[in-house]
């Protein structure tokens, strides 16, 4: 007997199935979040638009807008992906992100010391936030095949890979996002049952790496020593950052009466998170981090339901990598730890972080959206 050739479906049953197992809160959620981030560039956008010289004082809030809604298609579309399919574009992005990377050490634009990004006309282009999402989802299925074909080198495969994208970053320097991606990559490994002695040496092969880091770059040196011995140091931007939330008090100053956009000439990317509590208080400010917390415990929550090893490991540390970030940046806007140079995820400004951002939700959405019965998500 011939088996017969299975059809696909209609794309209206494949839309019903879509709404049906999507995570609607966290898509909303997620949703919200951006719309966050549009008033505070409202908010921060013109001074910092004044500051650098541009004509219009709404450059930032325009930019901001078409990434928002980039970052909705993005999020959205990614979200419809089958599983195989987020390996898929995952392997091609991740492709694409590691040429770029290699590019940006031969002609990338450099800020600040260190050379993170491409210049696109009157954008620019950072490919780490693409590299980072895209790398986690390889590595759970990576790491996923040893169940399958055991005697295959999957863990030596996966390690490299992670060794290959950690030296691209670091080279550039790019600490923050490195220390994130290893995290990230460290609740992946763990997830996935990789063995004590392997998780051991991880460990401290990454200790000893931020001993030579801190050996090696001064940035880096500097950072943890203003961190652990402030009064020694030139801590301006923490401290204008803690005391502008600070004088926001349980309601903030109200909208547009803030200082520390003013004060600070990161104030509408690093310290957007410090503009808001200035502006409308600490209970607007601890709403923002229960809508982060809620994202990264939901997304958490129904990762840990999969049966299947590399969607339950890939979701896991897709979330844990946006959680993560927020609290990063939180955590250097009041002074919890040194400072990165890090976003905040949907809320600050800048293309390349909101439309990576998208992408890992978008993708960790495809991987803990509900199926029939009749589907397979494969590996």
């Amino acid at each position: 007997m011939v088996d017969a050739v299975p059809t696909p479906r209609p794309a209206r049953a494949f839309l019903a199935e879509w709404r049906r197992g999507l995570d609607w809160p966290i898509l909303i959620a997620a949703c919200l979040l951006l719309g966050v981030g549009l008033l505070m560039s409202l908010a921060a956008g013109p001074p910092a638009a004044g500051r650098l010289g541009y004509e219009d004082s709404f450059f930032f809030v325009k930019r901001q807008a078409i990434f928002s809604v980039l970052a909705v298609l993005i999020l959205v579309s990614s979200s419809l992906l089958e599983r195989v399919w987020v390996r898929r574009l995952a392997a091609l992005v991740f492709a694409g992100a590691l040429l770029l990377l290699l590019y940006i050490l031969v002609a990338g634009y450099e800020a600040k010391g260190a050379q993170r990004w491409i210049r696109l006309g009157a954008f620019s282009l950072q490919p780490s936030e693409f590299a980072k999402p895209a790398f986690l989802v390889l590595a759970a299925w990576l790491l996923a095949q040893r169940h399958l074909f055991p005697e295959g080198p999957w863990t030596s495969m996966t390690l490299g890979l992670f060794c290959a994208t950690l030296g691209l970053l670091l080279l550039q320097p790019d600490v923050g996002q490195s220390a994130l991606l290893t995290l990230a990559f460290m609740v992946i490994c763990f997830v996935s049952g990789v063995t004590w002695r392997l998780g051991a040496g991880f460990i401290g092969a990454g200790v000893a790496l931020v001993g030579l880091l801190y050996a090696t770059l001064p940035h880096v040196r500097y950072r943890l020593n203003s961190f652990i011995n402030p009064a020694a140091y030139d801590t301006y931007q923490v401290d204008t950052a803690r005391a502008a939330i600070a004088r926001g008090g349980l309601a903030g100053v109200g909208p547009g009466e803030g200082r520390i956009k003013i004060a600070l000439p990161d104030a509408h990317t690093d310290f957007i998170y410090a503009v808001l509590g200035e502006e409308f208080g600490y209970l607007a400010a601890l709403a923002l981090i229960c809508s982060f917390a809620f994202i990264t415990w939901r997304g958490l929550k129904q990762a840990a339901r999969l049966h299947d090893p590399y969607p339950r490991a890939a979701a896991t540390g897709l979330f844990a990598l946006f959680g993560l970030q927020a609290a990063t940046n939180i955590g250097v806007n009041v002074g919890l730890i040194p400072p990165k140079g890090m976003t905040l995820p949907l809320v600050s400004y800048g293309g390349s972080s909101l439309i990576g951002t998208a992408l890992t939700l978008g993708l960790g959405l495809a991987l803990i959206r509900r199926a029939s019965p009749a589907w397979k998500g494969g590996l």
